[in-house]
C-alpha cells in the first residue's frame, strides 16, 4: 500500500503561529504582574522593618527592669511606666469583660434566632457604621455621656464603656463569620436528636466556631491597646500605683493614662527617649497578641478537627 503524507495548510501554520504569539503575550504580562506583587509586597514587607527597627533602636536602651516597675518621680529621680502598664490591664479586662459577653451573645442572636428582614440589616448596618467612626468621636461621645451625664468623670471606667462601644463591632462580626463556618448539618443534627436550640448553640456551635471567637477577641485586645484619641477625654492622665491593697480596687473610678497615653504626653514634653521606650513596649506586646493569636487559633483548629 502506498503511504500517504498530509501536510498542514497554509492556513494551519497561521492558527499555530498565532496561538504561540498569544501564549508569549499572556506569559510577559504574567510576568510583569508578578514582578509589581513582588515588589509591592517587599516594600510593605521593608517599611515594617524599617519601622521596627528605628523605633526598637531607638527604645531599647532606655527599656529595663526601673523603666518597666517604677512610676517617674521627680523626688526619687526616677522614670518609669509600672503605672501606665497596669493602666492599660485595667482597660483591657474591664472592656473585654463588658464587650465579650454582649458582642458574642448579639452574634448569636444574630445568626440563629433573628430572621432575615429589614430589622437584621439596620442592625448589621450600624455595627458596620459603628466600625468606622474616627476614634475621637467615640471619645467625645464618652466624655460628655459617661463622663458628664453619668457622672463617672475621668476614669478607667469611662475609658473602657466608650472602649467597649469601640471594639463591639469587632467581636461581634469575628463571632458571625465563625458561626457561619459551622455546617447546618451540626444543627440539624442535634435538633433531629431533640435538643434544645440553646443546648445545641452552647455545646456544638460555639466550640465548632471557637477558634474565631478566640481571635476576634485576641484582635480586640489589640485594638485596646493601641487606642489613644479616645482616651485622651475619658480616662484621662494618672500614673500612679495604689498604695493600699483596697486601692486596686477602687481604681477604676480614678483616672489611669495606658501606655499609649503616655506616649503621647512624653512627646509632646520632648521626651523622646522615654517616648520611644513606651513605644518599643508597645511593639513587643502587639507582636506577642498577634503571634499569640495565631498560635491559638491554629490549635484550636486542630482540636476542633480532632
Amino acid at each position: 500500500m502506498e503511504r500517504v503524507i498530509v501536510l498542514p495548510g497554509i492556513g494551519e501554520f497561521e492558527e499555530k503561529e498565532k496561538n504561540s504569539i498569544q501564549k508569549t503575550g499572556i506569559r510577559i504580562a504574567d510576568g510583569v504582574m508578578y514582578l509589581l506583587i513582588y515588589v509591592s509586597a517587599g516594600i510593605a514587607v521593608a517599611l515594617l522593618i524599617g519601622m521596627l527597627g528605628y523605633v526598637l533602636t531607638r527604645g531599647v536602651s532606655v527599656v529595663n527592669r526601673a523603666f518597666l516597675t517604677t512610676v517617674t518621680s521627680v523626688l526619687k529621680g526616677t522614670t518609669g511606666i509600672a503605672g501606665n502598664i497596669l493602666n492599660t490591664i485595667y482597660m483591657v479586662v474591664l472592656t473585654l469583660l463588658i464587650a465579650a459577653p454582649i458582642g458574642i451573645g448579639s452574634a448569636i442572636y444574630l445568626n440563629e434566632y433573628a430572621k432575615a428582614g429589614k430589622v437584621v440589616k439596620i442592625i448589621q448596618f450600624t455595627t458596620e457604621t459603628l466600625s468606622g467612626i474616627p476614634s475621637i468621636i467615640f471619645g467625645l461621645f464618652g466624655m460628655v455621656f459617661f463622663g458628664t451625664t453619668l457622672g463617672f468623670g475621668y476614669s478607667i471606667l469611662t475609658g473602657s464603656l466608650t472602649l467597649t462601644i469601640m471594639v463591639l463591632p469587632l467581636i461581634t462580626r469575628n463571632t458571625q463569620e465563625a458561626l457561619k463556618t459551622v455546617p447546618d448539618s451540626y444543627r440539624s443534627g442535634a435538633l433531629g436528636m431533640g435538643a434544645t436550640k440553646w443546648y445545641m448553640i452552647r455545646t456544638i456551635l460555639l466550640p465548632s466556631a471557637l477558634p474565631g471567637i478566640v481571635t476576634g477577641v485576641i484582635l480586640a485586645i489589640g485594638r485596646i491597646v493601641g487606642e489613644s484619641a479616645a482616651l485622651l477625654f475619658t480616662a484621662g492622665s494618672g500614673f500612679l500605683l495604689p498604695r493600699t491593697a483596697e486601692g486596686y480596687l477602687t481604681k477604676i473610678m480614678e483616672p489611669g493614662g495606658t501606655l499609649t497615653i503616655q506616649l503621647y504626653l512624653s512627646m509632646t514634653k520632648g521626651q523622646y527617649d522615654v517616648a520611644f521606650g513606651i513605644a518599643t513596649v508597645l511593639l513587643v506586646i502587639v507582636l506577642a497578641i498577634n503571634i499569640f493569636t495565631k498560635i491559638l487559633a491554629g490549635r484550636l483548629d486542630v482540636n476542633r478537627r480532632k
